[in-house]
C-alpha cells in the first residue's frame, strides 16, 4: 500500500516530532501534544501551529531523546529536531488511557536524520496493541515518512509499541492522536492510503489549520483533468466529515466533457479491500438552463444516483462496504448538461486486528500492582498478547472468541515492600500466586479467599504477620496448596481462630463475674448493717 501511495503522491514532510496529540474537532483548546523533548525546555508552542507541546516521558519508560544531524534540520519545525529511540529490550511501548468506543486518526512518523551518525537506516515494527500494524521500512534518512490509521478503540487502554527485529535500534519521530467524530469512517480500523485536494489551486500539502482534525491532503491531477475552482465560502452544515475549505473551493472535471470522470484504484494486492469518502460541492454558477447530474459506480457496480452536488455546500459520499482495486467512476445522466465534479477524496484499506486485548478489569489491575511497587521487569503494552511479549511473571489464558485473562502471577523475589495489594481480588481467573521471597508485612486479607480459581498461594518468605483466614486454612484442606512459611508472627492453625473467639469471650466472662461479686458483696455489707441499726434500737 505504501508503495502504491509513494508512486503517485509527494512524500509528505511531516514536520511534526514525537508527539502525541489529541485534537477535538469542536474544541481547538482541548488540544494536547507530547513532543519526546528538548532537555532544557519541556514546554513550548510550535510557531508554524500555534499548537502547545508538552514531554511524552509520562506515556512511555523507556527509550532516548536523541537529536538528529544538523543537515536535516534545515526547514523543519522545532519538535523534529528530536527523536525517541529505544535501544534496549525487544519492544517498548507508548500507554495510554483513552475512552472504549471512542474513534481516532493515529499517525506514526518517523525520520531518521542519521541521529546515531550510523548512516544505517533502521528496519523495525510497528504495533496497534497486540496486532502488527506494520513493518518500518524507511525509503532515505531525510524525509518523514507517515503511518496512519483510522481506528475505533476497543479497549480505554491504547499501546502503540515498537518491535526490534533486529535490524537496527527502532526510533520515532511523531506519534499522534486525532480524536474524530462517531458518525464519521467505519467503526473498525482502515490503514490511509490517499487523501487527495483534487486540481487544487496550491501546491502544498496542508493539514492542520486548514483541516480542523487534522487530515494531511496532497495537490493532485492528471491530464486527463481539468480545474474549476472558486473564492466563494463552502459550507460543511451538518456534515461530520467537515473536509477543509482549502480543498472544497477547487475541484476536477473531465478534460474531456463527454466522459465520464474516472478515478483508478490499483493494487498489488488481490486481497486488499478498500474504503473511499468522496467530498462534492458544486463551485460553478449555474445558468437556468444548465444542469450537473451524475451517477456513482465503483467496478462497474451501481452505487448512487442520480446526484447534484449542491451549491457551495460541502457533501460526502461513502462507501458503505469494502470493495476490491478498480475503478471509480462518475457518470453524467442524459439529464445532465454539465459533466461530472469531485472536490477531494480519501482512500483508506480496511485493516484487521483480530487480536483482542486483555480484559480492562485486568489491566487495572495488574498496573495498579506494578505503580504500588514499583515494577520495572518487561512491563510495557498489553500484559498478555501478543504471547511472544508476555509480561513477565505472568501466564494467561486464551481464547479466539474473548479477551485474554491473567491466571498466573508470580512475583517471587522482586523485592516487594509493604502489604498484599487489594488489586489482586480482581484477577479473578487467578489459579496460581506467589508472592514468597519478599518483604511483605501486614495480615494475609480475607478476599484471597474469594479467588474461586485460586489453587496455589505462596506466601513463604515474608514479614506477614496475625493468623490466616479461617477460609484459605480450609480450602488448604481440600486442594489448595497454601505455603506461609517463614512468616515468624504469622499463624497458620486452625488453632490460631480458635483461640482468637476464645479470647473474644473471656473478658465477658469476666466481666459478669466482677460484676456479680460486687453485687455479693454490697448485699452483705448491707445485711450487716441493717444488723446493727437493729441492735442500737433494741
Amino acid at each position: 500500500m505504501m508503495n502504491m501511495l509513494k508512486d503517485t503522491i509527494p512524500v509528505l514532510l511531516s514536520t511534526f516530532a514525537l508527539a502525541i496529540l489529541v485534537i477535538h474537532a469542536q474544541d481547538q483548546s482541548g488540544f494536547i501534544s507530547l513532543d519526546c523533548g528538548s532537555p532544557e525546555d519541556t514546554r513550548y508552542t510550535e510557531a508554524t501551529t500555534g499548537i502547545n507541546y508538552i514531554s511524552d516521558e509520562a506515556y512511555t519508560q523507556t527509550g532516548v531523546s536523541r537529536t538528529v544531524l544538523p543537515e536535516f534540520r534545515t526547514n523543519m519545525q522545532r519538535q523534529v529536531v528530536y527523536v525517541r529511540s529505544f535501544p534496549e529490550g525487544e519492544r517498548n511501548c507508548y500507554n495510554l488511557t483513552l475512552r472504549k468506543g471512542d474513534r481516532y486518526l493515529i499517525r506514526a512518523s518517523f525520520m531518521y536524520g542519521n541521529y546515531d551518525q550510523r548512516n544505517e537506516i533502521p528496519e523495525f515494527d510497528l504495533y496497534l496493541g497486540p496486532s502488527l500494524w506494520d513493518t518500518v521500512i524507511l525509503p532515505n534518512a531525510s524525509p518523514d515518512t507517515s503511518w496512519e490509521l483510522i481506528h475505533t478503540l476497543q479497549s480505554k487502554y491504547l499501546h502503540i509499541c515498537l518491535v526490534n527485529t533486529g535490524k537496527g535500534t527502532p526510533f520515532i519521530s511523531a506519534l499522534e492522536l486525532r480524536l474524530l467524530k462517531n458518525t464519521t469512517y467505519t467503526s473498525g480500523s482502515m490503514a490511509f492510503l490517499q487523501r487527495l485536494d483534487l486540481c487544487s489551486t496550491g501546491t502544498r500539502v496542508f493539514r492542520f489549520g486548514q483541516d480542523i482534525y487534522d487530515r494531511a491532503w496532497w495537490p493532485y491531477q492528471t491530464t486527463d483533468w481539468a480545474q474549476v475552482a472558486t473564492s466563494a465560502n463552502i459550507v460543511n452544515g451538518l456534515n461530520d466529515y467537515q473536509p477543509p475549505l482549502l480543498a472544497m473551493r477547487s475541484a476536477c472535471i473531465p478534460a474531456n466533457a463527454s466522459q465520464p470522470f474516472t478515478f483508478p484504484i490499483n493494487s498489488t494486492d488481490p486481497n486488499a479491500q478498500y474504503y473511499f469518502y468522496m467530498h462534492f460541492a458544486e463551485i460553478q454558477v449555474l445558468e437556468a438552463n444548465q444542469s450537473r447530474e451524475f451517477n456513482i459506480y465503483i467496478n462497474q457496480t451501481f452505487m448512487a444516483g442520480p446526484y447534484s452536488p449542491t451549491n457551495l455546500s460541502a457533501e460526502t459520499f461513502y462507501s458503505t462496504s469494502a470493495f476490491g482495486a478498480g475503478l471509480i467512476s462518475l457518470v453524467r445522466t442524459a439529464n445532465s448538461t454539465l459533466p461530472p465534479i469531485l472536490n477531494a477524496i480519501e482512500l483508506y484499506t480496511v485493516k484487521e486486528f483480530l487480536r483482542l486485548q486483555t480484559v480492562d478489569t485486568e489491566v487495572d489491575a495488574i498496573l495498579n500492582i506494578k505503580s504500588m511497587y514499583g515494577l520495572k521487569k518487561n512491563w510495557q503494552g498489553d500484559p498478555c498478547t501478543p504471547q511472544d511479549f508476555l509480561w513477565e511473571g505472568l501466564n494467561c489464558t486464551y481464547d479466539d472468541s474473548s479477551s485474554a485473562r491473567i491466571v498466573s502471577l508470580n512475583l517471587s523475589s522482586s523485592g516487594l515492600t509493604g502489604g498484599i495489594p487489594l488489586y489482586i481480588q480482581n484477577l479473578t481467573r487467578l489459579e496460581y500466586l506467589d508472592l514468597s521471597n519478599n518483604s511483605l508485612t501486614g495480615p494475609v486479607p480475607d478476599f484471597l479467599s474469594r479467588l474461586q480459581s485460586l489453587t496455589l498461594l505462596n506466601l513463604n518468605d515474608n514479614s506477614l504477620n496475625g493468623s490466616v483466614p479461617a477460609e484459605l486454612v480450609e480450602r488448604s484442606r481440600n486442594g489448595l496448596a497454601l505455603s506461609v512459611e517463614g512468616n515468624s508472627n504469622l499463624c497458620a492453625k486452625a488453632s490460631c481462630v480458635k483461640k482468637k473467639k476464645k479470647n473474644t469471650v473471656i473478658p465477658v466472662v469476666a466481666s459478669v463475674v466482677s460484676v456479680a461479686f460486687l453485687v455479693t458483696v454490697v448485699a452483705i455489707l448491707w445485711r450487716i448493717r441493717k444488723r446493727k441499726s437493729l441492735g442500737m434500737n433494741e
